[in-house]
């Protein structure tokens, strides 16, 4: 029931995602007028003249590039309780990411930009189910291997890192399939917390497992010392490995070793500021990048962007093969927000691209 369940709803989700993959350029058209229209009263709306606003002409001549230092001061109003400074209202979260230069860094998580992690994670697998036709992973258990949803407040506002939110939004067709429990996910040490997760998982029938690569390896060479067995013999149904966050090149010839066998993997391109790609087509270069998450995306390229003035391109000007520094306006209030990753596409027809 379970299956037949699954795959009337990818391919419902199939068909509303078709929408924007075939027509990007005038789906990002739309993003960008709404982001405009929603933010035009709030303090960054009004210092930047948002009601003035008509074309991406004048977005670029009203609002410069920022990185987290920049926009700091708008931030620190925020986490210091005021509404209606980058976004209307107040955040549901602040994402808490290590910064570079000024510590901790707080990213705001509104409601609309939340239901953007949830749903792209939910369409990745969907997606992957539809198109390799492998729906035994539905029936199995699935671990994610991530942060303590244990979360703070922090001035009427939840603070924890993005894994341990996501905790909180894992669909009800998957929650009773969901490893490890809750009051595992919620110990702090580390050492402590995944025997506990081995634990709970050895004897179950484990179908996917997510997590970043080196604490999943954690996981893996935990259990291989403790049962003297390939992870692959050990959880004869597990075929999928879910990771996002970097390079997996590096690992694989030890995932390999580690799991005794091929299962597949699925690559996820999510941030505390959005969840911009998945993997749509298996054991394919490439990253569809997402146009339904109210995110307005630009692009400066890597060999101009130390220029006084770099020129910041559309989606609809990008090219294949070069590489840009991705530049992004949210439903979260993040306005031409320098993230610091650079990515080159392999695809324009649909958008696809690698985080470089």
């Amino acid at each position: 029931m379970k299956t037949i369940i699954t795959i009337l709803f990818a391919k419902l989700i199939r068909r509303k995602n078709k929408k924007w993959i075939s027509n990007p350029v005038k789906w990002q058209a739309k993003t960008f007028n709404k982001l405009i229209s929603s933010a035009s009263n709030t303090s960054f709306g009004k210092d930047h003249a948002f009601s003035k606003i008509e074309s991406y002409d004048d977005f670029k001549k009203q609002v410069p590039i920022r990185d987290y230092e920049a926009l700091k001061p708008y931030v620190d109003k925020v986490v210091a309780g005021e509404k209606n400074i980058l976004w209307p209202g107040k955040p549901l979260y602040f994402a808490k990411t290590s910064g570079t230069t000024s510590g901790a860094k707080y990213i705001p998580i509104t409601k609309e930009s939340i239901k953007t992690h949830v749903n792209s994670a939910r369409d990745a697998l969907l997606n992957y189910f539809l198109k390799t036709k492998n729906y035994n992973p539905v029936n199995g258990k699935h671990m994610f291997l991530q942060g303590s949803p244990t979360l703070e407040k922090k001035n009427g506002v939840y603070l924890g890192r993005l894994s341990g939110i996501s905790a909180h939004y894992v669909p009800k067709l998957f929650l009773k399939n969901r490893k490890p429990s809750w009051s595992t996910n919620c110990i702090d040490d580390w050492e402590e917390k995944v025997d506990k997760i081995i634990e709970e998982t050895v004897g179950e029938k484990m179908t996917i497992i997510a997590g970043i690569p080196s604490w999943v390896q954690m996981y893996f060479e935990k259990i291989k010392s403790q049962t003297n067995q390939d992870v692959g013999t050990l959880f004869k149904n597990f075929s999928l490995f879910v990771y996002g966050g970097v390079n997996f090149e590096p690992y694989k010839s030890v995932f390999k070793n580690l799991i005794g066998r091929s299962v597949d993997t699925l690559e996820l391109f999510p941030a505390s500021e959005g969840f911009f790609a998945y993997q749509d087509i298996p054991n394919q270069e490439g990253l569809l990048l997402l146009l339904n998450n109210g995110i307005f995306y630009e692009f400066i390229r890597v060999d101009e962007i130390q220029q006084e003035n770099p020129k910041r391109y559309t989606l609809g000007e990008v090219e294949m093969g070069v590489n840009y520094a991705l530049i992004l306006s949210t439903t979260a209030g993040l306005w031409a927000y320098n993230i610091g990753d650079t990515v080159r596409f392999v695809s324009i027809a649909p958008y696809r691209l690698v985080v470089t």
